[in-house]
């Protein structure tokens, strides 16, 4: 083995519910770590095998397989470590988790290739040049806040993989959408790339399966705040899942969530909402099994400046709303509608 590469043994077993499916396919969902086209090298190599023999990447599977190997991974990542302030609210010798800002990219890609958060932990932590991705084990979007996880050893990084591929990693977030949703529910809608913008994610037939809980924590005359929960992770899940049933988050421009200006606010209210230029959405708990001792830990990160900002505004425009109305009492609007019906 050359001395700038590490080995990692994998092994783990392909659900009965893949049948039919390309071993590429389902290696890119057992072992997100990886690129795809990384998995098929190792593949055709050999390196990775089922049930003790080779095959080829495009091999349909039947489920409940044995995938095993000893993978070869690069000791030095591309990338420059920069000294970028980094909001770390625990690390320890396994892991850092940390508090990513709004319009900080997570990694390098066309367009940003250096000042992401992953040139910043390369600064902190040098050692992470040796991991997938940094040691990165989820990302957030670049106008998204919150809470990251990230491994700072190969077998941390395998471990906390796999706790989210078993959905044990919990994440919630806040979120502040157009329109006022009556109560919580849950999306359960397949997601994938949209047909005509590749550079969108859709709901469509053939995507993969991606559940979104939600509550209400608050409602407004037009908007609606939310705690998000997600079951699974795909790209941009949360925003098109609440496009999609019609409550965009509040600055999406992606995904079509402009803000309805409520009437009669002031100038510097009405500055507040139509300057809120990101996606109203904040990773704002985490929750994980640590891979070193086996404890389970909870994380929380305040809502930042503008989102609060954001609600501020929303809440005292409803506050004056219903201190203008009857007795200062305002009855929810079903139950408006339903003395309205019985009335008729």
């Amino acid at each position: 083995m050359p001395e700038n590469e590490l080995m990692e043994q994998v092994s783990c077993r392909i659900p009965i519910n893949c049948a039919g499916m390309r071993l590429d396919q389902v290696l890119a969902e057992l072992l997100p770590a990886f690129s795809r086209s990384r998995l098929q090298h190792w593949i055709r190599s050999g390196d990775l095998q089922i049930d003790g023999r080779m095959v080829r990447p495009r091999e349909r599977v039947l489920g409940g397989e044995m995938v095993s190997g000893a993978l070869s991974l690069p000791t030095a990542t591309e990338d420059q470590a920069q000294n970028i302030p980094l909001a770390i609210i625990f690390e320890d010798a396994e892991i850092i988790v940390l508090n990513k800002p709004a319009g900080l990219v997570t990694h390098p890609a066309v367009g940003n290739l250096d000042g992401t958060l992953v040139n910043g932990l390369l600064h902190h932590a040098p050692e992470l040049a040796n991991l997938p991705r940094a040691g990165l084990v989820h990302r957030l979007d670049k106008d998204t806040s919150g809470l990251l996880v990230v491994a700072r050893t190969l077998r941390a990084h395998t471990e906390l993989v796999r706790q989210l591929q078993a959905r044990t990693i919990e994440r919630e977030y806040e979120a502040v959408v157009n329109g006022v949703i009556v109560a919580g529910g849950t999306v359960n809608a397949p997601l994938g790339r949209h047909p005509v913008d590749r550079k969108r994610m859709a709901v469509v037939a053939n995507g993969k399966p991606a559940v979104t809980h939600y509550r209400v924590l608050q409602r407004f005359g037009n908007h609606t705040h939310l705690q998000v929960k997600l079951e699974t992770g795909r790209t941009h899940q949360i925003r098109v899942h609440l496009t999609h049933i019609r409550h965009p988050l509040v600055g999406d421009s992606v995904y079509g969530g402009r803000a309805r200006i409520p009437a009669g606010l002031s100038e510097s209210a009405l500055r507040v909402i139509t300057d809120f230029r990101r996606q109203a959405l904040h990773a704002a708990r985490l929750g994980l099994t640590h891979p070193g001792s086996g404890q389970r830990l909870y994380w929380n990160a305040p809502l930042p400046n503008d989102l609060e900002g954001l609600l501020a505004t929303l809440r005292e425009k409803t506050s004056r709303r219903y201190d203008e109305g009857t007795c200062g009492f305002q009855p929810p609007f079903y139950l408006s509608r339903l003395a309205r019906t019985s009335a008729g």
